[in-house]
C-alpha cells in the first residue's frame, strides 16, 4: 500500500478531501463521529476494523480518503504522545508544540501507509517509531546543534542574504568588509556571526576525517573522527589557574605568603607552623582561612 504524507497541515488537507460524506459510504465502511475525541482502548479496536477495510479499498477513492483520514484522526493521540517526550526540548528552544505535533502527524500518516494487518502486530509498536523518527528529523534539520544566542541565529540568516546577493553580484566570494558595509555592522560583528553559524550543523564522531581524493587512491582508510579529537588535558586547567594565580600571590604580605608556603608548599601543620612563627595555631587557621578566602575571590572575579 502506498501513500504520501502531506507536510502542511495533512490531516486537514484530508477533511477538504473527503467532505461530508456519511450517506455515501458503502455499507461496509463505518461512519466514526469524532474520531479525535476516541478513547484509546476503543480508538484501537476499531482501528483495527478500519485497517481491514483499507486494504480492500481503491486507493483515491472517496472511501479510501475518509477510511485513512478517520484512522489518522483515531491515532493523534499516539502522536501527543510521543510529542509530550519532547516537551522540555521544545519550550527551551522556543518552538511550538503545535508544529511538533505537525510534524509527528506525518509520521503517523507514513506508519498507516505501511501497516500490514495480517502480521498482527500492535499499530501503535509500529507507528511510535515512525512519530518519533519524524520529530527527531525536525530537531536535526531546523534547530542549532549548540546553544546560541537568538540574536546570533537571526544575524546567521542575514548574513547568509548577503553573501549570497554578493556573490551574485560580485562574482565571487564576498570578504569580511564588503559583508560588514553591506549590512552596515562592524567587522567584528560579522566574525562573530559567522563563527556563531558553526553552530547551526554538527558532525558525527564517527565520521571518517581527513577524507580526500590521495587517501582513497591510495586505499586507506580514513579514521573516525572521534580517534584523532583531542581530550581535554587536565594539564592546561591547572596551567591556567596557576597563572591566574600568580599575580594573586603577589598581592600577598610576606608572612600570608610564608603560611602559604609552610602549609601547602612543605605540608606542615598548623601547630607546626605557628611554633616556627610564634604564634598560636588558631591565629595560623585564622589567617589562613582569610588567605584563601581573599585567593578564592580572586580567582572567581579574574
Amino acid at each position: 500500500m502506498s501513500g504520501s504524507a502531506t507536510a502542511v497541515n495533512p490531516v486537514r488537507v484530508a477533511e477538504e478531501q473527503v467532505g461530508d460524506i456519511s450517506e455515501e459510504l458503502s455499507p461496509e465502511v463505518h461512519w466514526v463521529e469524532n474520531a479525535r475525541e476516541m478513547a484509546p482502548s476503543d480508538a484501537r479496536e476499531l482501528s483495527r476494523v478500519f485497517f481491514k477495510r483499507l486494504r480492500t479499498l481503491e486507493e483515491g477513492t472517496r472511501e479510501y480518503q475518509y477510511t485513512r483520514n478517520t484512522l489518522i484522526e483515531m491515532n493523534l493521540s499516539l502522536v501527543q504522545f510521543a510529542a509530550r517526550r519532547f516537551r522540555a526540548r521544545v519550550m527551551g528552544g522556543g518552538l511550538d508544540m503545535d508544529d511538533i505535533v505537525q510534524v509527528g502527524t506525518i509520521g503517523l500518516i507514513k506508519a498507516i501507509d505501511r501497516y500490514e494487518p495480517e502480521r498482527e502486530v500492535e499499530f501503535s509498536t509500529l507507528a511510535l517509531p515512525y512519530i518519533i523518527g519524524e520529530i527527531k528529523r525536525h530537531f536535526r534539520d531546523t534547530t542549532w546543534a549548540v546553544h546560541v544566542p537568538r540574536r546570533l541565529q537571526e544575524l546567521r540568516v542575514e548574513l547568509a542574504k548577503a553573501q549570497e546577493a554578493l556573490t551574485d553580484v560580485l562574482g565571487r566570494a564576498p570578504t569580511v568588509k564588503e559583508v560588514a558595509s553591506h549590512l552596515e555592522l562592524t567587522e567584528e560583528q560579522v566574525i562573530e556571526g559567522l563563527v556563531a553559524a558553526n553552530g547551526y550543523t554538527s558532525g558525527s564522531l564517527d565520521s571518517a576525517a581527513g577524507e580526500s581524493d590521495a587517501a582513497s587512491k591510495s586505499g586507506r582508510t580514513a579514521r573516525p573522527l572521534a580517534e584523532i579529537v583531542g581530550t581535554e588535558d587536565p594539564a592546561m586547567e591547572l596551567f591556567e589557574d596557576c597563572h591566574t594565580l600568580a599575580p594573586l600571590l603577589q598581592q600577598l604580605d610576606e608572612r600570608d605568603r610564608l603560611i602559604l608556603q609552610m602549609r601547602f608548599g612543605q605540608e606542615k601543620t598548623q601547630a607546626e607552623i605557628g611554633a616556627e612563627l610564634g604564634i598560636s595555631q588558631m591565629q595560623v587557621s585564622r589567617l589562613l582561612s582569610r588567605t584563601l578566602a581573599r585567593l578564592r575571590a580572586g580567582m572567581v572575579t579574574a
